[in-house]
């Protein structure tokens, strides 16, 4: 009975990875066209995990593994590979059928650009701080330190 249980644990979780996984990649590659990633020095690989971690919070589904989420994935992946397809006015009209409606596929699209510039605004800040951090540290080893006076021995 726990090896049916188990095995069919396991046949749910894979696709769910593997939706997951093709919303990463389709993230992956939006990331490596991106021409600010390379002015900052930013990791494509890093900007991909904060911009699906940050898409994720807002959309539909409660916990990962949720269908409503894995169906989301699916969906954002498709709307960000659009571009790639053969027709993509076909695609188009698919995506707003999956989204539910144009309003909702406009908001999902809107979700993801909102991450990104997040993950941007973040990470930029983030690395402000540690140059600053690295700036100070340097300040401080060129200052000379003050002399100590010890008092001498009468």
């Amino acid at each position: 009975m726990k090896k049916i249980l188990l095995l069919s644990l396991a046949a749910l979780l894979l696709p769910a990875c593997a939706d997951k996984n093709q919303y990463e990649q389709a993230v992956l590659e939006q990331m490596k066209k991106e021409t600010d990633i390379k002015d900052y020095k930013i990791t494509p690989e890093y900007m991909t995990k904060c911009v699906v971690d940050t898409t994720a919070q807002n959309m539909p589904g409660i916990f990962a593994f949720d269908p409503n989420r894995l169906t989301a994935y699916r969906n954002y992946a498709k709307m960000l590979t659009l571009t790639e397809a053969q027709d993509p006015k076909k695609v188009l009209e698919e995506l707003r059928t999956d989204f539910g409606s144009p309003k909702d596929l406009a908001e999902a699209r809107a979700n993801y650009t909102e991450s990104v510039m997040e993950c941007y605004t973040a990470v930029i800040s983030e690395s402000e701080k540690v140059e600053k951090e690295k700036a100070e540290d340097a300040k401080e080893e060129l200052v000379p330190a003050a002399p100590t006076t010890e008092a001498a021995p009468k």
